[in-house]
């Protein structure tokens, strides 16, 4: 049974989600302010987290860096403004994905599990063949254990930022448009396509030589973005 930590320091939203994350299968932990949530996953480490955004005390991008700390976790980030500004601060710290309030209790079980299902929480696993590792330059990827290197250096990926990559290492030299990236990458049919944006941004702070000027995914303008691998180098033929 996957566990789900909710925090939030509305009992009235914490009582309904609670509810119907438990209707629908989950373990829940719930807690009322940031340290709360900080101590609570550290006792019982959680699958996911669903976090509000303004928490008294300490809020939720603090909550989410701390939790960050010790490893990927998925998260999902609930605010109550709809202002791009604090989706991208959410999306900036970390966050998988995000819900605006009010929003529907059966949304949010459906990300949930649209989340859980990527990070291969939930479900059996993808078949032999999809999960055989990947590379490209100087990065190696391992679908199966979730681990993503560069020059041999494992990366520390958000849940979207490592099937992000893993989707550029399968489709390289192709051009994506970003509702494509967020129907295949995501699993949305629609949304916000800043958070593809965002996470692309982020992903190339991690991958790329000089962010600023990327070699490896490249933007393509009016399209979406490409992954270029890098040429192999050539082998040195001996003279006569």
């Amino acid at each position: 049974m996957e566990r789900v930590l909710v925090v939030d320091d509305d009992p009235t939203v914490s009582e309904v989600v609670t509810g119907y994350l438990d209707r629908a299968g989950f373990a829940v932990d719930v807690a009322a302010d940031g340290p709360s949530a900080v101590a609570r996953a550290a006792a019982r480490p959680p699958d996911l987290v669903v976090l509000d955004l303004m928490l008294p005390g300490m809020d939720g991008l603090e909550v989410c860096r701390l939790l960050r700390e010790h490893g990927p976790l998925p998260v999902i980030m609930l605010t109550a403004r709809g202002d791009e500004e604090d989706r991208i601060l959410g999306l900036e710290v970390g966050a998988d994905d995000y819900i605006t309030k009010p929003f529907s209790p059966r949304e949010l079980v459906l990300r949930v599990r649209s989340v859980l299902r990527r990070t291969g929480a939930a479900g059996s696993g993808r078949p032999g063949p999809a999960a055989a590792p990947l590379g490209a330059g100087p990065l190696t990827l391992d679908p199966q254990a979730r681990r993503a290197a560069r020059h041999g250096a494992e990366l520390r990926l958000t849940t979207r930022e490592f099937d992000l990559l893993e989707y550029f290492l399968r489709h390289p030299g192709r051009a994506t448009s970003r509702e494509e990236l967020m129907h295949e990458v995501w699993g949305w049919e629609f949304g916000d396509l800043s958070t593809v944006t965002v996470h692309v941004r982020r992903l190339r702070e991690k991958v790329e030589d000089d962010p600023a000027h990327p070699r490896l995914i490249s933007t393509v303008w009016g399209v979406g973005y490409r992954f270029d691998p890098p040429p192999r180098p050539t082998e040195a033929v001996d003279g006569p």
